[in-house]
């Protein structure tokens, strides 16, 4: 008889009248009950194939019991014992905890290997980087993790890597095979293993924090949790890591973009860079991110993400848009273009150009750019540099496109809004 769920709470807080609640937890307790159940039975299809029974179970009983005190311990608790009355049914529930012991290593102190000892404090942080093996393609390593840390859906992670959903779910479905044929474990690597997997922790991270600054889904503006999720580990792996300039870059990259969310949406409409009003940007956010950008420039090893940070710096240093250094940033791109040579940095690089030189010279170096034509972002400044240099038809059909690419709500009003006023201007 399968092991009861723990629903009957004590203390129910007030019935939940739809489904919101249900999904809002799930946003914010997704990656903790995975985290927990792979950590307790390493095993990464059955810790996902139990979280989602468990949340279907609250989908059933909250409406009727009241959420729970702590919903995610009774989401963890209740997936837990689904994964233990699994196991009893197969019979193979010792075999499978011997298992699982050995791939976590032993819990007493006194047997540790030190080749086995990870200092990684935070148990989803630690997920990441077992996700993060390098016997794994990178893609695969850091859609892995978005999958189960940050409960992106397969289309989320699809748009994140400009790739169909199809193509992304065969993806993930090969890298678990080849995980599975390859007898790669979920462990927590050691400490000496850390640097060899974190480019793609630090891949994962800026992606988890992208898809809550500005959601792909059709259905939310903003997701400050996995933005909020994805800074608190990057803070906690420059404690881990505090001689690694990338992690330094990249917090200061997430704390500097963070900084501008207040300015961001006006009646949820986005509002774009330099229509912000920069009064509202969080200037201790932009205070610890420039000591950061600081910080890096000192220990004089460039990387992406601290290039990113020092780009944000100087859009941040400027009280008025009309101030911005956009020399300096066009210099900022052309050096982060000679480390990262792809097209979504030669976009970055043709709309600073445009600002700098104009939108002729941005449209020229827009149109050496090759394989974006079905990203939003690419049509989107396409249509702006088209409008300011007077080719309004061109410019209402890159709008139209762009419209249709955009999922994010705030995102389609505003290009919908521009799209409007163009047309309106044009007869």
């Amino acid at each position: 008889m399968p092991t009861p769920a723990p629903g009957d709470d004590p203390a129910p807080h007030a019935n939940p009248s739809t489904d919101t609640t249900v999904d809002q937890v799930f946003r914010e307790e997704y990656g903790r009950v995975v985290a927990a159940l792979v950590r307790r039975f390493g095993d990464i299809e059955l810790a996902e194939d139990v979280a989602q029974e468990a949340f279907v179970e609250a989908v059933s009983r909250w409406p009727r019991s009241g959420l729970p005190p702590n919903p995610g311990a009774w989401l963890t608790t209740t997936a837990k014992n689904r994964a233990i009355d699994r196991l009893r049914r197969e019979s193979t529930r010792d075999a499978r905890h011997a298992q699982a012991a050995a791939m976590l290593g032993p819990f007493d102190d006194d047997d540790v290997d030190p080749d086995t000892v990870s200092s990684v404090p935070d148990e989803r942080l630690r997920l990441i980087f077992t996700c993060c093996h390098p016997a794994l393609a990178r893609d695969a390593q850091v859609a892995l993790t978005l999958r189960l840390l940050g409960g992106l859906t397969m289309a989320e992670i699809a748009r994140a890597f400009l790739v169909d959903e199809a193509a992304m779910s065969k993806r993930l479905t090969r890298s678990k095979q080849k995980i599975k044929a390859a007898h790669i474990p979920y462990r927590i690597p050691p400490d000496h293993e850390l640097p060899s997997r974190l480019a793609g922790v630090l891949a994962t991270l800026y992606l988890v924090f992208n898809e809550g600054y500005l959601p792909s889904s059709p259905d939310v503006e903003v997701r400050t949790d996995l933005s909020a999720e994805a800074i608190r580990q990057a803070r906690v792996l420059a404690s881990l890591m505090p001689d690694e300039p990338e992690v330094l870059g990249l917090l200061a990259l997430m704390l500097l973009t963070e900084a501008r969310r207040p300015a961001r949406f006006a009646d949820g409409v986005l509002v774009t860079l330099p229509e912000q009003d920069r009064t509202l940007w969080d200037a201790r956010l932009v205070a610890e991110g420039h000591d950061l950008v600081r910080a890096c420039l000192r220990r004089g090893r460039p990387g992406p993400y601290q290039i990113q940070a020092a780009i944000n710096a100087v859009h941040t240093d400027a009280g008025l848009a009309e101030a911005t250094d956009w020399g300096q940033i066009v210099a900022l791109y052309d050096q982060l273009y000679a480390v990262t040579p792809t097209p979504v940095v030669a976009l970055n690089r043709a709309v600073a150009l445009a600002e700098r030189d104009g939108p002729t010279a941005g449209l020229v170096a827009l149109e050496a750019v090759h394989g974006l034509d079905g990203y939003h972002a690419y049509q989107a400044a396409r249509a702006d540099l088209l409008r300011r240099a007077g080719r309004v038809a061109e410019a209402v059909e890159a709008y139209r496109t762009a419209v249709e690419l955009s999922a994010n709500p705030a995102e389609r009003a505003y290009l919908a809004g521009r799209l409007a006023e163009l047309s309106a201007a044009r007869w």
